[in-house]
Formats: structure tokens, C-alpha cells, sequence
């Protein structure tokens, strides 16, 4: 059985924002002040928001209004379908397959130095750096990439009703939404953008939810009643053409059959939709200040979501996938003098091309270690040719390539898939043992998969 499914309007601001880097320039110079950076990182945000159009229930107005204002990428994956690889694989501009960071245990500091850090190379240009929330995994990473810290919140408050189906967890909440942390990260960015600042700043915002726990504010909740709610597109069959390896990936934790079992899948998806919903509320009053603040006119934004999510699709939750679900996220830029408002790149990029296009936009020589590549040319141009495909890795020696129209995966064991994204975007038909002109195409995707594939980093957390 298969299932379906402003620019002008805040100019005060931008006029003041113009005149104060105006007058922060030496008389007399000709040199243009260095942009700052508004870099935005969202836990396990997949494709649900509203512009993109993959799910018409979910409710992402601030999203899809910071996607107006500059280019958003329709098709961007992640490095990992993982926290803490994709993280360190951004953030430090080295793969999975590089460093040995594969999984959540895996120790980040035992295989990357904080010199090689994204912050730490706009530190060493000048820039101020300011963080708070989940930037690298657990926190904000090695100390010494900051300047300026927020400080921790602390716990929310626990839920009267636990709505949780096992590993599964959520909650609506009887409270307000200053009583979660990511409302205390939104507050930092508001600060911080309200401050003069005498020299460039790169300003990381890490915002939590929508991770699991899905506890939000109840309100968050009333916006998506479950008796409206709609499945994601599935099918009870999705997974005879699979190899081992992917069915065991399907499968690792369980958590489809229990959803099933309880009933409630319907519950799951609304309450996923909440915490998107209170997210997108903490990313609509940061942009309110900064559209607001001195600093409109000349500041990057970067914004990005660390991976996908599965909410039942190939009878599969959370990341931890190579499929479609587990690697696509959203992915949004502003950049000023080369993005226009309203473009929208149907090109396939992956994460790893974040750490460099932020050097390139800033002016900064460009790392030797950083293995991505800068998209400035399709900010500019959104339909500019780009042949380079995303990769994604889970685990070792297990990829995914991702082009326009293929998706093609192959485990460590062998096994392989391939989808026709054109044709079938939910990935219902693995075309790997179709033969034919299927046996071309897997030949020049196996050309971009990685070569080298260090075994898991060893160390203390």
C-alpha cells in the first residue's frame, strides 16, 4: 500500500547599517570593510520547511522569509547523516572518511586541531567571534575558538504528559518559550546584533530543536491538530530491493515497528511539526534584529540544517541513513553584492562546500586542508552549470553520491543502490541490479567515491 502526501520595508535599519561601516573606514580609504557573518545551525532539521515544498502541513514562515531574501539550495546534503561527523566534517573542512569521525562517539578533538576549525580561521583574519547553543558537537567545541560565549540556560522543564512511543520522545509543554534553551540562543544573536562593534564578527547561533526531545510549548502543538495531520509518503514494500546493508540500516533501532504498534503514528509527526514550528519563531525574532540592526547590509548568512530526518519513509526514523531523508537539509545564503532575493538553486551541493564559499565571500584565503569547494559562482547565479556531486558517509566505507538526477549508494560490504531521482524521488525502485544503462551510470558515480577510508578515530571525548 503506498500513502502520498523585503527589502526595503526595514530601510532605517540598512541606511544606519550603511553609515556605520561608512564612517568605521579610515579617511581617505579605499578598502572595503570585511563582511560579517550570521551563520545559523539547526539539529536535525530535514527538508519539511514550507519553500522547499517537500511538506505542505509544516509551518516555516521566518525560514521561507530568509529564504526570500537571498538563494536557497533545493537539493544540499549533508557530509554525514549524523551530528557529530557532519558537524566536524563542516566545521573543519575534512570528511568523514579523513578524520574518522563517523559516529556520535567518536572523538572530534582527537582528529581535528582547533587551528584547522572554520572559527578559528576567521579569529586568525580579525573577526570577533560570538557563539552560542550546539555549533560542533555537545557545544561549541575547542575554547579557544571564542571570543564571546552565551552560557548554557539550563534544563527545560519536564513534561506533565509524555507522549513518547520508546525511543521516540515528545511532549507538549505547559510552559512559556523562554523556559527552553534555544529561545536563550535566539536572545544572544538579538544582543549581539544590537552591540557596536568596532571590528567584523562572525556570529554562530547552534539551535537545538527540532532534536529529539520534540518537548515544546503546547501552543507549537495547537498549530498542527493531529486529526489534519498527514503521513509521509510510504510504502509497506520499500524495502524487498534493498541489500542487507540497507535493510539493517532501515531497521537498526527499531523505532518503525513500535510506531506502528502504538497507533500513534500521526502523534510523531505533529509533534516533529511543533518543534519545527517553535525553531522557526527563534529564527523570525533573530531575523527581526538583525533586519533591524546596523549590520543588514554587510553580513553573510549562512543557514543550514546539520542533516535529515526520517518519520517513518523506507520504514526508517531519525538520521543514520543514506537515503534521501537522513542526508537533505535546508540550506540558505545571503550574501551581500552577490545574491539577489528570491533565487532558488536546483543544483546538488553538499556541506563541505560551506567552510570555503565563507572564506571566499569574506576575503580569506581559503585553508590547504579544506577539501570543499566554494559555491559563491551559484549564489551569483543560481542556474550556473555544476557538475560536482554531494557525498555523504555513514560509518566506514559506507557512501552515498548525489547528483541531479542520481542518487547512488554502496556499503562497505558491497552492496549497492541506485535511484532516478527524476523519476522517483521517494526512492521506491533500486535500479542497481537493472543492468542496461544503470551499470553506466554506477560507473561514473563510483569515480566520486572516497578513496581514502580511515578506520574510526581512537581517544577521549
Amino acid at each position: 500500500m503506498k500513502l502520498s502526501f523585503f527589502a526595503l520595508t526595514k530601510f532605517p535599519g540598512r541606511l544606519l547599517g550603511a553609515l556605520v561601516f561608512a564612517l568605521a573606514a579610515p579617511a581617505g580609504a579605499a578598502e572595503v570593510p570585511k563582511p560579517n557573518v550570521l551563520f545559523i545551525a539547526v539539529d536535525d532539521l530535514n527538508h519539511w520547511v514550507g519553500h522547499l515544498g517537500r511538506n505542505p502541513q509544516t509551518k516555516t514562515p521566518h525560514i521561507d522569509r530568509l529564504a526570500r531574501m537571498g538563494v536557497t539550495f533545493a537539493h544540499a546534503y549533508c557530509a554525514a547523516p549524523i551530528c557529530n561527523p557532519s558537524r566536524t566534517a563542516l566545521l573543519s573542512g575534512r570528511r568523514p572518511n579523513a578524520t574518522g569521525v563517523y559516529d556520535n562517539n567518536d572523538p572530534f578533538r582527537a582528529a581535528v586541531t582547533p587551528e584547522e576549525s572554520l572559527l578559528m580561521t576567521f579569529k586568525k583574519a580579525g573577526y570577533t567571534t560570538l557563539g552560542k547553543g550546539k555549533i560542533w558537537h555537545g557545544g561549541l567545541g575547542f575554547p579557544e575558538q571564542w571570543d564571546v560565549t552565551g552560557a548554557g540556560h539550563g534544563r527545560q522543564p519536564p513534561p506533565k504528559e509524555d507522549r513518547s512511543i520508546d525511543g521516540i520522545k515528545f511532549a507538549p509543554l505547559d510552559c512559556e518559550d523562554v523556559e527552553l534553551e534555544d529561545t536563550h540562543t535566539a536572545n544572544f544573536g538579538i544582543e549581539q546584533l544590537g552591540r557596536t562593534n568596532a571590528q567584523p564578527f562572525f556570529l554562530a547561533l547552534g539551535f537545538i530543536k527540532p532534536h529529539m526531545p520534540w518537548n515544546v510549548p503546547r501552543k507549537y502543538y495547537d498549530l498542527h491538530p493531529v486529526e489534519k495531520i498527514q503521513l509521509p509518503p510510504y510504502w509497506e514494500d520499500d524495502l524487498k530491493d534493498l541489500p542487507p546493508a540497507g535493510v539493517r540500516m532501515a531497521g537498526a533501532l527499531g523505532d518503525h515497528a513500535k510506531v506502528l504498534a502504538s497507533g500513534r503514528w500521526k502523534e510523531a509527526v505533529q509533534a516533529y511539526l511543533a518543534a519545527v514550528s517553535y525553531l522557526d519563531a527563534q529564527v523570525g525574532r533573530v531575523l527581526d534584529a538583525f533586519d533591524k540592526s546596523a549590520y543588514a547590509t554587510n553580513t553573510i548568512v549562512c543557514f543550514f540544517g546539520d542533516h535529515g530526518w526520517h518519520l517513518g519513509e523506507k520504514h526508517h526514523w531519525r538520521k543514520f541513513a543514506l537515503w534521501e531523508e537522513a542526508t537533505r537539509a535546508p540550506l540558505i545564503w545571503i550574501a551581500p553584492g552577490v545574491t539577489k532575493p528570491g533565487g532558488r538553486c536546483e543544483r546538488t551541493v553538499d556541506f563541505m562546500s560551506i567552510y570555503p564559499t565563507l572564506c571566499d565571500l569574506a576575503g580569506i584565503p581559503i585553508p590547504k586542508h579544506v577539501e570543499g569547494m566554494s559555491i559563491r559562482k551559484l549564489l551569483a547565479d543560481p542556474r550556473a552549470v555544476w557538475s560536482r556531486p554531494a557525498v555523504t558517509t555513514h560509518g566506514l566505507n559506507n557512501h552515498a553520491v548525489r547528483t541531479e538526477q542520481w542518487r547512488y549508494i554502496r556499503y562497505a560490504d558491497g552492496g549497492e543502490e541506485l535511484y532516478d531521482e527524476w523519476k522517483d524521488p521517494l526512492e521506491w525502485d533500486n535500479l542497481a541490479k537493472a543492468g542496461g544503462v544503470h551499470d553506466a551510470v554506477k560507473e561514473v558515480l563510483r569515480k566520486h567515491l572516497p578513496v581514502l577510508n580511515v578506520p574510526p578515530v581512537k581517544g577521549n571525548k
